[in-house]
């Protein structure tokens, strides 16, 4: 491929590049050399788990490199420490050392569930960060002013409503600029929100004598609610390491408008595919239900395989669409719970981890969400037979049997 070729591929589904021209710059000459681009992502390891919002600029990483190009993910052992401000309205929780490595281990395996291992450098910024002296890291600070870190929202707005701003909280894009240094980074990527801090890379790569990366920006993708961004504290994500069945109903469980975009941003259609998806969609050649169930398969392929992902589809085809059990119901021995030959529903939809609270079970009940053998209670101090056999279910994807 050319570098015009590549351009447009990269440039595809993108918010923003700072700039275009550099970009197509950096193709042209990496073409040229033979030499491929070393293309960033930082990723702070504060939380264990990814969802298909954390995805969405893995699947462009995943392009860079099937087009020769070299991935360097950044763990943020050293950052992580400090914990990003960006959209914090106090200072964020330091992490532990084993905290962070705990979870920087989960990241490593749930990445390559999208990125080619091969073509893949994983490094910890702890490597250059460390070994800074107190002499260097004045230095790194003496490259940026406290009046332009104040610009960023922020900080401005904590500092109006006089919420505290620990000093350490300035050093956190600092450091993160500071890895494209170490790296020579020619590309960084983030989302929309990580703006302020990709930029910084820019600007210090300038400052320390290195020609400055182009920085693109991914959107956010908005949840299963169709309102707020793909969040886990929301409830309102998918989760990459979710069993195969749970992502293929929740899938089937958006709103059809949400469609195109996760077609875009949450699979490896190419943009040719995607486009007639959705003009099959607007013509009516295509039915929603039969575009969501090829979406839902391809995304449960994308983490789990073809075979998982035959087995969701097939399930949820026998479940929802026919009215029948699933095969694989898992048993549950309640005899610890059982008190004179009966169980409280409540008590049983904990102890199955059907519901991971009391107040998330007694929900459930009160919405009409739980079926005993079918039949629907909404009595939170309902009791119920403990007969082996008998079938408790919670929402739609979810079953146990008595045993």
């Amino acid at each position: 491929m050319d570098a015009e070729q590549q351009f447009r591929i990269i440039k595809n589904n993108t918010v923003e590049i700072i700039n275009e021209d550099e970009l197509l710059k950096k193709l042209q000459r990496s073409l040229q050399t033979g030499k491929p681009l070393k293309v960033k992502l930082g990723l702070d390891p504060s939380a264990p788990d990814l969802h298909l919002g954390h995805a969405v600029v893995l699947h462009k990483l995943r392009e860079f490199q099937q087009l020769g190009h070299q991935v360097i993910i950044i763990l943020g052992d050293f950052t992580g420490k400090v914990g990003d401000p960006t959209g914090r309205s106090e200072t964020r929780r330091q992490l532990t050392d084993e905290e962070v490595l705990r979870n920087a281990a989960t990241y490593k395996e749930q990445v390559f569930k999208i990125l080619d291992p091969e073509k893949t450098e994983i490094v910890f910024n702890s490597t250059w960060l460390a070994k800074l002296n107190f002499a260097q890291v004045i230095e790194l600070a003496s490259k940026y002013t406290v009046a332009r870190m104040m610009e960023r929202e922020d900080f401005a707005k904590r500092y109006r409503e006089q919420q505290p701003i620990s000093i350490h909280e300035f050093f956190y894009p600092l450091m993160q600029g500071y890895d494209s240094v170490a790296l020579e980074a020619d590309v960084e990527f983030g989302a929309t929100e990580q703006k302020f801090n990709l930029l910084m890379g820019r600007h210090l790569q300038r400052e320390f004598g290195q020609e400055p990366q182009v920085c693109i920006m991914m959107p956010i993708l908005v949840g299963l609610d169709g309102v707020n961004k793909m969040s886990k504290s929301l409830g309102n994500y998918i989760g990459i390491t979710e069993e195969p069945a749970e992502i293929y109903g929740k899938v089937m469980s958006m709103a059809d408008e949400l469609m195109p975009e996760y077609y875009r941003l949450a699979t490896d259609f190419t943009m040719e595919e995607v486009a007639a998806v959705e003009e099959a969609l607007k013509d009516g050649s295509l039915h929603p239900r039969d575009a969501k169930m090829r979406l839902a398969h391809r995304i449960v392929r994308i983490y789990h395989g073809r075979e998982a992902a035959d087995r969701a589809e097939n399930e949820f085809k026998q479940v929802f669409q026919r009215g029948d059990l699933p095969d694989d119901i898992p048993e549950v021995d309640v005899s610890a719970i059982v008190e004179n030959g009966k169980v409280k529903l409540l008590q049983l939809l904990t102890f199955a981890k059907l519901a991971p609270s009391n107040s998330e079970a007694r929900r459930n009940i009160q919405q009409g969400g739980v079926r005993v053998n079918g039949e629907k209670t909404e009595d939170i101090n309902a009791v119920i037979a403990a007969v082996p056999g008998t079938v408790v279910q919670v929402g739609k994807r979810r079953f146990i049997r008595l045993k």
